[in-house]
């Protein structure tokens, strides 16, 4: 087999293609691979140190030690590619956040480092143990069958979904679809064999179709070995810390499901490990907010009984208040609402403008939080960065579509937007 400068030449030979490689690899049948040229291995460097810390638990003794020797091996892997990362946004990024890491945990420089191969225990009640593991088995499966067997046939990694709920209500889909939408009452987001979410969603104004979440409750089912049922119920002014029964997390020992409390009364956190779920409950102002992160495959686990779940399909049409993905705003008043708006969120997207429709429907300035923090819980868990800025199409067009209930609600609503704007 030949290697030229730009890349190898694979006659003869099968040429593998690795997601974390720039350049593909050619292995010949001697077994032999030879890479083209120098290349930035930033991605390996990630992927290794999550492997190292994914198991790591922080209520066990030990954890600190661990998480030090790993960032270490991050950084010694980084600067290992540094002449081949030079310019890239990726590894400078990375770099930057391992001295972060290294300040925030007092991690001296100094010291040992986590293996680079290390033999990581089986955890049965961590969904990123069981499935690496079951990529383990499955790959040395598909290797020791090469000859018969394609290796495409192997599991894929978890792959993650993201759907999140704010303000009036807003509702971003798992297919990354966002509608504007009444749905009035209890309705399910979320419903599969895992894990269950139900939003209650009471009318804002009086007389307008727009309504606001003032009840999240969850349900984590069970999973034989990790937890029983857990439920979490947050209504507005009661945002507890802890599940219905009083319980905080599963037992020390099998740490599955566990509550994180970020701001009293305000932020909280809720992770199921045991089914690599996490969501995020705020209130803001009178108002409720909603971001969960779950793996695509759970997030299928369903039955025909179950179908109707908005994150799932979306609002059924009957109650979308959008056209389309378009919001009706009105011109009248919108340049002050577009002031308000942008003290918080920068880029005009789908969040700037519901932030907008917001304040236009309810003049209610806690909105503008809700929309920024919406868009900030999002980019903590969405899985995809390519995929976090939805625009409005035609914006200008829709914008100036307005009806004539459209305007008597404004007229009612303008007086009190315009003093909260004014404050």
């Amino acid at each position: 087999t030949g290697m030229g400068r730009a890349g190898c030449c694979c006659r003869g030979a099968e040429r593998l293609t690795s997601p974390s490689m720039v350049h593909s690899i050619c292995v010949s049948s001697s077994g032999q691979c030879q890479v083209a040229t120098p290349q930035c291995r930033i991605q390996k460097c990630t992927t290794d140190f999550v492997s190292l810390t994914s198991h790591l638990n922080p209520v066990v003794d030990g954890f600190h030690t661990e998480f030090c020797k790993a960032l270490r091996a991050y950084s010694a892997c980084t600067q290992r590619t540094a002449k081949a990362c030079r310019g890239n946004l990726v590894f400078h990024s990375a770099v930057l956040g391992i001295s972060d890491l290294m300040s925030q945990r007092n991690c001296s420089r100094d010291g040992p480092t986590s293996p680079t191969h290390p033999e990581i225990p089986f955890e049965p009640c961590n969904y990123h143990s069981r499935t690496q593991h079951a990529h383990t088995q499955s790959h040395a499966h598909a290797h020791s069958h090469s000859h018969t067997h394609s290796h495409s046939h192997g599991h894929s990694r978890a792959g993650y979904l993201f759907c999140g709920l704010f303000g009036d209500p807003h509702l971003r889909t798992f297919k990354d679809s966002f509608q504007t939408c009444k749905v009035e009452g209890a309705w399910p987001l979320i419903d599969n064999d895992y894990l269950s979410v139900q939003v209650t969603n009471v009318p804002v104004v009086p007389g307008s179709s727009a309504t606001a979440t003032n009840k999240i409750t969850i349900i984590f089912k069970p999973y034989e070995g990790c937890t029983d049922q857990r439920v979490y119920q947050a209504v507005t002014d009661n945002l507890p810390a802890a599940f219905d029964d009083g319980t905080v997390s599963t037992s020390r020992k099998v740490r599955a499901l566990w509550i994180s409390e970020r701001s009293p009364g305000r932020h909280v956190e809720l992770h199921a490990g045991y089914i690599g779920v996490t969501v995020i409950v705020r209130q803001l102002g009178r108002y409720l907010t909603l971001a969960v992160r779950i793996p695509e495959e759970l997030a299928q686990a369903y039955d025909a009984t179950q179908d109707l779940q908005l994150c799932l399909n979306g609002c059924p049409s009957a109650e979308r208040i959008d056209q389309a993905g378009h919001l009706p705003l009105p011109v009248f008043g919108v340049e002050g609402a577009r002031e308000r708006c942008r003290e918080q969120l920068e880029v005009e997207d789908i969040y700037f403008h519901s932030c907008v429709f917001d304040l236009l429907t309810t003049g209610d300035a806690n909105f503008t939080v809700a929309a920024y923090s919406a868009q900030k819980d999002m980019e903590s868990l969405h899985p995809h960065r390519d995929s976090w800025r939805i625009y409005p199409r035609s914006f200008a067009t829709s914008s100036l579509h307005f009806d004539s209930q459209n305007f008597k609600r404004l007229a009612l609503l303008l007086p009190c937007f315009l003093s909260t704007v004014l404050m």
